[in-house]
């Protein structure tokens, strides 16, 4: 079962807190996040796990990482890559079938949820 991609993909995407990080990089029309603004936007997660989150979905290709050391603190921002946004849209697709069979969240079910912003 180690060759199944079901497994691996759920092995990646799966872990705590991997597709909230997605949702917030795909938020706001998709601009570059800074490992802070992160942070505060995922309020429970420690600064420890975002940061092996992050390099997890960095080496998978989910994200890129850019780091501007012309100025004193080194700035890293982080973004979607051509397949972190396609596995957005699986995520998208997921909640729409969660709103249809298990949440019915009027709030969620709109185009443009108010909450999120997806």
């Amino acid at each position: 079962m180690k060759d199944c991609t079901i497994y691996k993909v759920t092995d990646l995407v799966g872990k705590k807190w991997t597709l909230c990080i997605l949702h917030e990089l795909n938020k706001e029309n998709m601009c570059n996040k800074r490992f802070n603004e992160l942070k505060n936007q995922l309020n429970d997660i420690t600064p420890k796990t975002l940061s092996i989150r992050l390099k997890e979905m960095e080496q998978h290709g989910l994200i890129k990482k850019t780091i501007d050391s012309s100025s004193f603190p080194v700035k890293c921002e982080y973004e979607l890559t051509e397949s972190g946004k396609e596995l957005v849209e699986v995520v998208l697709a997921l909640k729409n079938w969660g709103n249809k069979w298990i949440a019915n969240n009027e709030t969620c079910s709109r185009t443009l949820c108010i909450e999120c912003k997806t």
